[in-house]
């Protein structure tokens, strides 16, 4: 798969989501593809949770995705499944406004509500569309990746760099350094490789192009 120039679009439910799923892979590909990166749940009814927006843009920063392509909304966390309708329709906006070629979301094997929904409403928002799944390993049962995407040693210290930005998840298992490493080091050795990311392959869509 070439991303080079490609408008690429990455929706996570949560602050934090898309960087312990994508973080390497954005930092890879900001430079030569179009990158979006929309969070739809601001975590802020939460009052331990106060800091996490802007941690979030911090970390997208060091992954160097500009300030207004890191869109952060205020869907109400745990609560997707009744904002069903809803988030299809910001999704179906966010098609209309950016025109994305490749969409990264949550894998279908995350057991939480909320990444649940993205995943789902964001196949029927992206119908012709390639759609992957990226994952968090806290809220993954069975995730298992069947499409690589080879990283460099920068962009994987960028990815740990990029979550050491959250403060608040200081103590978390699944934001130590030698976890995200390791992660990084399995999916490149499953594809022969010194670092990747691995994704579920949800949809992929592929056109056939005249040669040079």
């Amino acid at each position: 798969m070439d991303f080079y120039g490609k408008s690429v679009l990455f929706v996570g439910a949560h602050p934090d989501d898309i960087e312990l799923g994508c973080g390497a892979l954005i930092h890879h590909i900001a430079p030569i593809c179009e990158v979006t990166c929309v969070t739809l749940s601001d975590n802020q009814k939460n009052p331990l949770l106060k800091k996490v927006v802007e941690e979030h843009h911090r970390s997208m920063a060091v992954l160097g995705v500009p300030r207004e392509r890191d869109i952060v909304e205020a869907f109400e966390t745990r609560r997707f499944p009744q904002a069903r309708q809803e988030v299809l329709e910001y999704l179906l906006q966010l098609r209309r406004e950016f025109d994305p070629e490749i969409i990264f979301v949550h894998s279908q094997q995350d057991i939480h509500q909320d990444h649940n929904v993205v995943t789902e409403e964001a196949l029927r928002a992206y119908r012709g569309k390639t759609v992957l799944g990226f994952d968090v390993v806290r809220s993954s049962h069975g995730f298992f990746p069947h499409f690589f995407v080879e990283v460099t040693k920068e962009d994987a210290d960028k990815k740990i760099e990029a979550l050491a930005q959250y403060e608040t998840y200081a103590d978390k298992y699944y934001f130590s350094p030698d976890l995200l490493r390791a992660t990084m080091v399995r999916h490149g050795a499953l594809a022969e490789m010194e670092y990747a990311e691995g994704f579920d392959i949800l949809r992929v869509v592929g056109k056939f192009k005249k040669g040079q």
